[in-house]
């Protein structure tokens, strides 16, 4: 049970209250930021809680049990609070977020009323929308191993063992046109294959968008194509350095790579479409007869 501090009781039975409510938001690069609703500026335990963001919390729902409850966080969009590049770039992408009910004539006076992390975000112009999701929310996250078909490995990681800075594994070029949002013509790959870093990864190395990452969605000579937009608008000259991909599976891990021994998948493993399949006779061999 949720103890009120003697003050805020106080404060609460009055008739007429001096409350606000407050965020306290910390990415996983460490960098701590304070939001309010109030119409001023607040500082608690020498944080600046933000009011011109006009930042806004939904209705919050909780219950009982090891149900996973959540709200929303909105707002605008600002170079003082929060920019929509950092917000494109995942720099938010599972932040830690505390919400506080806050006495606004004495922002010392004040208690933590739920916990949780940023979930998807949504952008709409000028404005965002986080989700809030709750701790309980970690008990659907997948944990230890997983079995399967495919390879639970990312490829260039520890336990893959591939060095992806060997020849034919990884390549640096430059941007020479945007053909789209998410589509680039490129240099400086004409000595790869066709589908080399179809799956891999693209990380930009000079540009406004430096330091930034993504999958490739499709590697066709001269061209890449992205599945997620860059936070700021690419341009020729951009450099980038990308590495190769893998479907994670056993004929690409050995035939592509050589690397079936490190193979991390289950190949022989039957899919659903096994388990509800029926023997018809004369089709895949079967002719009706009892197996032997």
């Amino acid at each position: 049970m949720r103890e009120v501090p003697s003050a805020l009781q106080a404060m609460l039975d009055e008739r007429a209250t001096t409350l606000c409510h407050g965020w306290r938001i910390t990415r996983r690069d460490g960098l701590v930021q304070g939001f309010t609703d109030h119409d001023r500026d607040l500082m608690v335990d020498g944080l600046a809680f933000i009011a011109a963001s006009g930042i806004a919390g939904s209705e919050s729902a909780v219950a009982q049990g090891l149900g996973v409850t959540g709200a929303e966080l909105h707002g605008a969009l600002s170079d003082a609070a929060l920019r929509e590049e950092d917000l494109a770039s995942g720099r938010y992408d599972g932040a830690s977020v505390d919400q506080f009910l806050i006495d606004w004539s004495n922002p010392e006076n004040r208690m933590l009323l739920r916990r949780g992390t940023i979930g998807e975000v949504r952008r709409e112009g000028g404005s965002f929308i986080a989700e809030l999701r709750s701790p309980a929310d970690a008990l659907n996250q997948v944990r230890g191993r997983v079995f399967g078909a495919l390879c639970d490995a990312d490829l260039g990681d520890p336990r893959c063992g591939i060095d992806l800075a060997a020849s034919g594994r990884q390549g640096t070029g430059s941007v020479v046109a945007v053909e789209g949002a998410l589509r680039l013509a490129v240099s400086g790959l004409e000595g790869f294959s066709e589908g080399t870093f179809t799956e891999g990864r693209v990380a930009f190395t000079s540009g406004a968008n430096a330091g930034f990452a993504t999958e490739v969605k499709v590697h066709a000579p001269g061209i890449l194509q992205l599945w997620q937009r860059p936070p700021q608008p690419m341009a020729p000259g951009d450099g980038f350095t990308v590495t190769a991909g893998c479907d994670k599976r056993f004929s690409t891990c050995r035939d592509r790579f050589g690397n079936q021994d490190n193979f991390r998948g289950f190949p022989q493993m039957p899919g659903n479409d096994f388990v509800v399949a029926i023997a018809v006779p004369g089709e895949g061999g079967h002719d009706g007869s009892v197996l032997k």
